[in-house]
């Protein structure tokens, strides 16, 4: 993945704002703020007095007619009011005057969040679905680490009874994989103990999909208990596929009006490989946000996606993703994805670092 380069305005963008003019940017602006606001068509005597406007309300519709034959606006029906097209979003994202910061309560949250979460890797992940979701309103998805790259740290056999023992690994990227083995009867713990270090001795530095041998050790127990490890660490090898972990759908239903949409979005949320794709595609292309038809998935065409990745010293180790609709708070979705992904990047990396600069 690559880093995203929202909010900067690209070359185009800034070619954009000098046709478009000073007055009819912020007038546009005024236009986007207020309906994400409100979900009302916003009129003219609405932008009249906003910051950087100051006209007369027959200014105001003129020059928004002229936004809306350009595209950046529509007239719903018979309404006097307007509301912005994907067109009018894009151009309010790229041209935001600064990216957007969470309150003082939302930081603090997401202070308390990452001082008090603990345990597996996975349920960090997937708690912090919920806190996203719990600082935007929107649906929340983070991807995390495949392990393709993630080595060893630790192999542990824990003896769970007298024919069953637990196969306890622990990767780099902080995810731990555990499986259940049957035991060869007879298996002591003093045998457990010895396969457990023989283990470590052979694959902590390595990745799961790195092959492995153990020569033979004389006893048959033994043997037979490396040789059932070494089917759980299959399993484990072919389940390297990105875990993605979904916080918030229902509050898709308070996003949107239709319930087709939201049951559309729901059903789109549950295909894994589909939600990853998504995020990934975004990033690659160099953005932050994708509106509407931008990112090319037309069932999500009424929808905004705003993604944030996770990574620590230039490795990527995921991304985390804000679903809403068009309408959505554009700078407060964008300030949540960039300080949960960098503290979960943090955390993956072990760093454990803190983000009181946000």
């Amino acid at each position: 993945m690559t880093p995203p380069t929202e909010p900067a305005p690209t070359a185009d963008a800034s070619a954009d704002e000098r046709a478009l003019g000073a007055r009819r940017a912020a007038i546009l602006e005024a236009v986007v703020t207020e309906y994400i606001g409100t979900a009302e068509p916003v009129g003219s005597s609405h932008v009249a007095s906003a910051p950087g406007v100051q006209v007369s309300p027959a200014t105001v519709r003129s020059e928004m007619v002229a936004l809306e034959r350009e595209g950046y606006l529509v007239q719903p029906h018979t309404s006097a009011g307007r509301i912005p097209t994907d067109k009018g979003y894009r151009f309010f994202v790229d041209h935001l005057t600064a990216p957007g910061v969470l309150g003082p309560s939302q930081r603090r949250q997401v202070s308390q969040f990452f001082d008090q979460v603990h345990g597996e890797m996975e349920t960090v992940l997937e708690r912090a679905t919920g806190l996203l979701s719990e600082l935007t309103s929107y649906a929340a998805v983070v991807v995390g680490p495949s392990h393709d790259t993630a080595t060893i740290r630790s192999v542990q056999l824990v003896g769970l009874s007298a024919s069953h023992a637990l196969l306890v690994v622990v990767l780099s990227d902080g995810a731990v994989e555990k499986r259940t083995i049957d035991l060869p009867p007879g298996t002591t713990e003093e045998a457990l103990g010895r396969v457990g270090a023989q283990l470590g001795v052979h694959l902590v530095g390595r990745t799961l999909s790195e092959p492995w041998s153990v020569g033979a050790s004389g006893s048959k127990g033994v043997d037979r208990l490396i040789a059932a490890a070494r089917t759980a660490f299959g399993s484990m090898e072919a389940q390297e596929a990105d875990q993605v972990f979904v916080g918030g759908p229902a509050r898709l239903a308070e996003s949107f009006d239709a319930v087709e949409t939201v049951r559309s979005v729901l059903g789109i949320l549950e295909q894994q490989l589909v939600v990853v794709n998504l995020l990934r595609d975004v990033l690659n292309r160099g953005l932050s946000v994708a509106i509407g038809t931008e990112h090319g998935f037309e069932p999500l065409s009424s929808c905004a996606v705003v993604v944030a990745p996770m990574s620590v010293d230039g490795q990527d180790l995921g991304a985390v993703g804000l679903l809403g609709p068009t309408r959505m708070d554009y700078p407060r979705a964008m300030a949540a994805a960039h300080v949960v992904g960098e503290r979960l990047g943090e955390r993956l990396g072990g760093s454990g670092g803190h983000d009181g600069r946000h």
